[in-house]
């Protein structure tokens, strides 16, 4: 899950992801600024889910994925839009 948080005095955007992998460890977030080697890594809480926020520049879009367990790759399924990735596969997209 993604939640948008827009400010009228800043330059950027928090936004919030959620995850609940069942049986996870940890997750990670790749790729936000086209950052695919570097991860940010999301808090896990009481309940299994995990979540992380993030501030990222207004009008902006940026490709991610999940990294779950450093083994299995997931999109976000509430995002904004998909694009095909050079695996094979396709990235979430998240438009700010």
């Amino acid at each position: 899950m993604l939640q948008k948080t827009y400010y009228k005095t800043k330059n950027y955007c928090k936004v919030k992801f959620i995850m609940a992998p069942s049986d996870a460890k940890v997750v990670e977030i790749r790729g936000l600024n086209s950052d695919w080697e570097n991860s940010i890594i999301m808090s896990k809480k009481k309940d299994g889910s995990f979540s992380a926020d993030v501030n990222l520049p207004k009008e902006s879009s940026h490709e991610f994925k999940y990294l779950i367990n450093n083994i299995a790759w997931l999109n976000e399924p509430e995002a904004d839009s998909e694009v095909p990735n050079v695996f094979g596969g396709s990235n979430s997209v998240i438009f700010l």
